[in-house]
């Protein structure tokens, strides 16, 4: 058990390298089930979640007052949906099935702002991934099949998606590398050997095999 958690900008191959670490460390890879459990906690559609997640293309926050928790007085179940935000109650129920996968089965968790909310976890990894704009943007061409104007104008909106999310939850910029462990620009190496480098730095952590 153990738990690394990924933040990694657009173009940076988190989605890719995040799973490759898991299966090296005998981990599970956490992403997709993240908005899920949140939505279920919630009682809205995981569309909604997906809107507010941090690692979705349509997260772009310009629906991030969109959700709201209001009593069902229909009988229909104890939530449900309006057009006024409650983010207190989005973001407790992210931190609390991020720790409850700390607290469980442990896992490889991309995105959510993992650094911060389970920067207490004793033996945790946090690592970001990064690169500079031009970089990335040819990777995600690369991984997508895009052309430049799109993936450049993707790589903007997502990044500044994340970095809306860091500072809308927790006033904190996602940049600073004092949140982190470790490090790298994976634009530079094969994904297989940014893969390595945070194995290696999970096992010095007591993570996996």
């Amino acid at each position: 058990m153990g738990v690394v958690t990924i933040s990694a900008t657009y173009g940076a191959g988190g989605s890719e390298i995040g799973p490759a670490v898991a299966a090296m460390l005998g981990l599970p890879f956490v992403d997709r089930a993240i908005p899920a459990g949140v939505a279920r906690r919630l009682g809205v559609p995981l569309s909604d979640a997906e809107q507010k997640d941090e690692t979705y293309d349509t997260g772009l926050w310009r629906i991030v007052s969109s959700m709201a928790l209001v009593p069902d007085l229909a009988g229909a179940g104890p939530l449900a949906y309006s057009t006024l935000a409650d983010d207190r109650a989005f973001r407790e129920k992210t931190e609390q099935v991020l720790r409850e996968i700390a607290g469980s089965t442990g896992g490889v968790i991309l995105g959510r702002a993992g650094a911060l909310v389970l920067g207490d976890v004793p033996g945790a990894l946090h690592v970001r991934l990064d690169g500079p704009e031009g970089a990335r943007t040819a990777t995600a061409r690369r991984l997508t099949g895009r052309d430049e104007q799109t993936c450049r104008e993707a790589l903007r909106g997502n990044d500044a998606a994340r970095t809306a999310y860091w500072r809308h939850f927790y006033r904190c910029d996602p940049t600073e590398p004092r949140h982190y462990h470790l490090v790298i620009d994976s634009t530079t190496f094969p994904f297989d050997t940014v893969a390595d480098l945070i194995v290696a730095a999970a096992h010095a952590r007591g993570i996996g095999h």
